[in-house]
Order: C-alpha cells, then structure tokens, then sequence
C-alpha cells in the first residue's frame, strides 16, 4: 500500500519567503518547514526573543492544525537562534508553549540575516499515527 503524501498550505501561518512548502504530510509524519517570527503580511513580527519565539510557535501551530495536528504530536524541533545567547531566554517561551514529554530538540546558533530582524526559526517533525 503506497504512504499518502500531500503539502499542507494555510494562509494562518507564516506566507513562504521562497521556494518552499510551509508542510508536507508523509505517512504517519506531518514536516513543517524552518518557521520564522513573520506575520500573514509577510513581515518580522516581534523585537525580542520571547515575542518571536511565540510567533513562531504560533506559525508551527497552525500548520499542524491545518492537516488535524497539534504541537502535542511533535517528535523532534530543529531550533535556529541568530544568538545563542538567547536560549535561556527563548526555551522559557517553549517550554510553557509545549509539553512534557517535551519533543527531542536540537538548538544552534545560524545565520539568520536573510530575513532582517529575524532572531529565531524553528523546523518540527510531528507524529500523528497511531
């Protein structure tokens, strides 16, 4: 039996900057690409970290919701900070935002200069099979 496989688009979260898909649903496993703090607009929202992680958070959110998801699924978050001294600050942001048993997480430092303002980016895999 073949794994459905389809994008997911909304026009809740952020619009795409590029030549990518805000999502795709793979089998069991929904992919949400590097999200950033950018409004319906198209437009940094947010001038400090704890605004734009919510904002992200916010996008990744509403791409999940847009094929029947939550960030409840989430298995594993891929987390960009422009200054990794902002982590302490920004994981308070995620951790109220998810939940334990928290998604397996990795956080690096990157450059993010592409989007003027852009402090944070974050890329989720979620689980929504059985």
């Amino acid at each position: 039996m073949a794994m459905a496989k389809y994008v997911i688009q909304t026009d809740k979260g952020a619009p795409p900057l590029g030549a990518y898909s805000q999502g795709w649903r793979a089998g069991d496993f929904i992919f949400v690409t590097g999200s950033g703090p950018i409004g319906p607009d198209g437009k940094v929202k947010g001038t400090t970290i704890e605004e734009q992680a919510e904002q992200v958070i916010d996008n990744v959110e509403a791409i999940l919701r847009a094929d029947g998801a939550a960030l409840d699924n989430v298995v594993k978050a891929t987390v960009h900070l422009t200054d990794v001294n902002l982590f302490a600050r920004f994981n308070e942001v995620y951790k109220r935002r998810f939940r334990p048993p928290y998604p397996a997480r990795t956080t690096v430092g990157s450059d993010l200069r592409l989007v003027p303002g852009m402090m944070i980016m974050i890329d989720v895999i979620a689980y929504v099979g059985a």
